[in-house]
């Protein structure tokens, strides 16, 4: 990967379900969304803060996302040494094919629909991993490799994510009945719809679980509770609304579902640090 190629930020390969990411600069820890995926620094680190803990993931590592998650993120970075790196999404469809070609190498649907993995952790780079990945990177910078190979590729990195440490994450998610895998149904259910009203016993009805059942589930996947999860995708929503569309502050509070500006104003200023005003204004003057 060239980093004089990549411009700051994610930006598309070529090959659908995965980006390249690059920073030149250090970014302070803040807040962010992933969404399922397998996210690989190739030079650079990073450290993620969830529930109280932190985690680190550089060229050493890869990081497993297997649910839509809010955290916070700390890059280290500078212009003679930038972060670089992809992104893959989980094609869902493709991880359930994989785990019934395993068949007796999967784990037993009981297990899976039983397991609660955390939803976000780093995962050692063994070799095989780390071969598969060298060889992606290679096809992505020519058209008739990317079309040809890419897609078997990614279906390698993730037989290979498979068999790694966070693999029981990946079970539970393709799990139908598990309750990881409902409250990743409810995460869906929240990111398609958390402009409107949700709370609790519909999303606990959404996912055939109890409110207590769903919302103990909900927590351990996330470490938040429902609605602690539902205000920070509105939050993020109205964050990317203001960065990348220039959209007033007002406007992006209605968007996300909020129906009171000063409340809005409020919230975001204490999860982002800075208020709606003032990241109106940084983004304005970066667009000069």
């Amino acid at each position: 990967m060239q980093a004089l190629n990549l411009p700051d930020g994610f930006s598309e390969t070529g090959l659908e379900g995965v980006r390249f990411f690059a920073s030149r600069q250090a970014i302070p820890r803040a807040p962010l969304v992933y969404n399922p995926g397998i996210c690989i620094v190739v030079q650079g680190t990073k450290v993620g803060y969830l529930g109280g803990k932190q985690f680190v993931y550089d060229a050493n590592s890869y990081l497993l996302v297997s649910a839509t998650l809010p955290f916070e993120c700390e890059t280290f970075a500078s212009p003679e040494s930038p972060l670089l790196g992809l992104y893959i999404d989980i094609d869902l469809p493709q991880l359930n094919a994989l785990i019934d070609e395993l068949g007796t190498a999967a784990l037993s649907a009981d297990e899976a629909e039983q397991a609660m993995p955390r939803a976000i952790a780093p995962v050692p780079l063994e070799a095989d991993m780390l071969d598969a990945i060298a060889r992606l990177i290679r096809c992505l910078g020519d058209v008739y490799e990317r079309r040809i190979l890419g897609p078997g590729l990614l279906r390698e990195i993730l037989f290979r994510a498979l068999q790694g440490g966070q693999a029981t994450a990946l079970y539970a998610l393709a799990a139908h009945n598990g309750h990881f895998a409902r409250v990743a149904r409810a995460l869906q259910l929240i990111q398609h719809n958390y402009a409107q009203h949700l709370d609790v016993e519909q999303l606990a009805r959404q996912a055939n679980m109890s409110t207590s059942a769903f919302h103990r589930a909900f927590k351990q996947v996330t470490d938040d509770s429902p609605l602690q999860y539902l205000k920070k995708i509105r939050l993020s929503k109205a964050h990317d609304f203001i960065v990348q569309q220039g959209m007033k502050a007002y406007v992006a509070a209605d968007q996300v579902g909020y129906e009171s500006a000063s409340q809005f104003s409020r919230q975001f200023k204490r999860y982002f640090g800075q208020s709606p005003a003032q990241l109106m204004r940084d983004s304005q003057q970066e667009r000069v």
